[in-house]
């Protein structure tokens, strides 16, 4: 026997008819690609949006078509966003920090038949047209006096939407329909596409207002920092319509400085950004002696965190920081470190450092841990394992089965972490698979050591990968770039950390460096650092308890980075591979690996990174 209730698809264009019919006049305000604030509201962002599902029409786009936006996050974005969903099309958000074959790749691989630009990125695409010959038209987002003719056969939105008629109706078809493409930042191989339907993201929005998740309310004003090509904004252009916060939309400028104006200005209550946002604003706070008189809350995701962050804004702002994890395969919000009652009757310290974990599940979401034999471990906070994760917002195969079947006998999906679970049942990660130091049979979680070295006074970002040794098959090598006009000895990060990881954890060498690179998605590019330090060895002298003399022996070599191909400073991304910096636990492990013989370090590694 089946329940006699409505049949009521869970498709994503009712979150925009409930937000229209019920906080239709809320505000969204954005910061332009032209410069000026410019704003509006949701009701007509929804007639706005329903000018571009014919204006799609118009142009010859079906139901199942991808249509993709290389944009900013603008109040223009939001309007493609539900007006390609709406009629069924599926909407494809590509990451501009990609390098341009890659993008070519994607765009290729999603079959693209129509791409909306804002102004910054039409240079990308006039560079590539000639290689995306599916790609039968590119609207840009802006209007005829801002089109310019870099881009031949351009059409400029605003036009089109003029033009368009606001009148047709939205839905009615199947809630497993195909909503948006995303794709994963290719780290190994080629970028892979995760393909949501209306009901997942549907259900994601529902799992996300929650109070233990993100929060939402109607009386929230929220900034959305993290891009909404990366993930869906953690789903923030969802949940933020859903409940009817205003939101605040800062377009192309994420500097410390424009991040504070738009936060005063706009009394924003709740914001979401990746570390690097953070630091820069609480370095622009400080210097400016600035205040934030209405933020309440942040998520931070997408890379470690330096404790010194979270205690900044809670002790000097009064603004509470809570971490989240999650991946493109998970929608993204997969945990998020708001406490369960046992941790909030601990103590502010100790629920500190829960809150620097990557938190508990939500409903929705499964979590396992499981040894190399896919045998379950123990959640006792201190077995390592891989991690593992099912749920309705969950991958279930990529796009166009690239990887073939990709879960378990349970349908579990191995999102390449390595995790712990404690008894409270907050998952932290310790480390990517292809990240994690294997030191005479042991693990170090390189992520722990550098999130710990972030949070010296002098460190602007911190890197740690592990280098060939003879005897302990590999050992740590620490890596700092400083805050400008800053200079430091090694010494001065050993002592740092001395205390607050396991002695044989201690990284062999320090070595400063002008640059780390950072990935697509906002992430450190491990990857191209091995590269660059692959003949890099060890001083011979003992690391740990060696003096700045024997450790500075080694002639220090350089990392030098691209720049993106445009000149931003966040990225969302996405919220994997953050780690508390908790005193690890000392084990049995030798702290004096044996010498080896010195063989000199490359004094410079010339040129930029490969763009792969």
């Amino acid at each position: 026997m089946q329940g006699l209730m409505q049949d009521w698809p869970l498709t994503v264009d009712k979150i925009l008819d409930h937000a229209k019919a019920w906080h239709g006049g809320r505000e969204i305000v954005s910061r332009s690609v032209e410069g000026p604030i410019v704003r509006t509201t949701y009701a007509e962002v929804y007639e706005r949006a329903k000018r571009v599902s014919n204006a799609l029409l118009g142009l010859g786009i079906l139901p199942g078509d991808r249509v993709a936006t290389l944009a900013w996050n603008t109040a223009r974005h939001v309007e493609a966003w539900y007006g390609i969903m709406g009629m069924g099309a599926i909407c494809h958000t590509l990451n501009p920090r990609l390098f341009a074959e890659q993008l070519v790749y994607i765009i290729n691989h999603a079959d693209d038949r129509i791409i909306l630009t804002d102004l910054t990125f039409l240079p990308i695409l006039a560079s590539i047209r000639d290689q995306i010959p599916g790609v039968k038209h590119i609207i840009v987002l802006a209007d005829e006096a801002h089109l310019g003719d870099s881009l031949p056969g351009a059409l400029a939105y605003e036009t089109l939407v003029a033009n368009a008629s606001a009148d047709i109706a939205w839905g009615g078809f199947d809630e497993n329909t195909a909503a948006g493409l995303c794709y994963t930042s290719g780290t190994t191989g080629n970028p892979k596409g995760v393909l949501y339907s209306h009901r997942s993201n549907f259900l994601h929005t529902l799992v996300t207002m929650g109070s233990d998740v993100l929060g939402i309310k109607a009386t929230d004003t929220v900034l959305p920092v993290v891009p909404m090509f990366h993930a869906n904004a953690w789903g923030l252009a969802f949940s933020a319509p859903a409940v009817g916060a205003k939101l605040v939309m800062p377009g192309p400028k994420l500097d410390g400085a424009s991040v504070h104006e738009l936060l005063e200005t706009e009394g924003v209550t709740f914001s979401a950004a990746v570390p690097t946002v953070w630091q820069m604003l609480l370095t622009h706070l400080r210097t400016s002696k600035g205040t934030l008189s209405t933020l309440k809350r942040v998520v931070i995701g997408g890379s470690a965190v330096p404790e010194a962050i979270v205690r900044g804004f809670r002790d000097e702002y009064g603004v509470d920081v809570t971490h989240a994890w999650g991946m493109t395969e998970t929608s993204p919000l997969g945990t998020q470190a708001t406490p369960n009652h046992a941790i909030a009757q601990m103590g502010d310290e100790q629920q500190l450092q829960f809150k620097l974990k990557q938190g508990r599940a939500p409903l929705g979401i499964q979590l396992k841990l499981v040894d190399d034999e896919d045998k379950l471990l123990p959640h006792d906070g201190e077995t390592f394992g891989r991690l593992k994760v099912s749920g309705p917002f969950v991958v279930g195969e990529y796009f166009k089965s690239e990887g073939g079947n990709i879960l378990d006998a349970e349908g579990y999906f191995d999102t390449g972490d390595v995790a712990t679970i404690d008894e409270h049942g907050v998952m932290q990660i310790t480390d990517r698979a292809k990240d994690v130091i294997k030191s005479g049979g042991e693990w170090i979680s390189s992520i722990e050591i550098e999130n710990i070295a972030a949070g010296h006074p002098k460190a602007e970002l911190a890197a740690v990968i592990g280098v060939a040794h003879p005897k302990w098959d590999e050992r740590p090598l620490l890596l700092v770039k400083l805050m400008a006009g800053e200079s430091a000895a090694k010494d001065e990060f050993l002592q740092f950390l001395d205390g607050k990881i396991a002695k044989w954890w201690m990284p062999d060498d320090v070595v400063f460096v002008d640059e780390i690179p950072l990935g697509a998605t906002g992430k450190i590019d491990k990857k191209l650092i091995r590269e660059r330090m692959k003949d890099y060895v060890l001083p011979a002298s003992s690391p740990a308890t060696s003096g700045t003399a024997a450790l500075a022996a080694p002639p220090e070599p350089k990392i030098y980075a691209p720049e993106p191909p445009v000149a931003v400073v966040e990225d969302d991304a996405w919220l994997n591979w953050t780690l508390d910096a908790a005193q690890a636990v000392d084990r049995s492990h030798p702290t004096q690996p044996a010498a080896v013989d010195q063989a000199e370090a490359p004094a410079d590694a010339q040129g930029p990174f490969p763009a792969k």
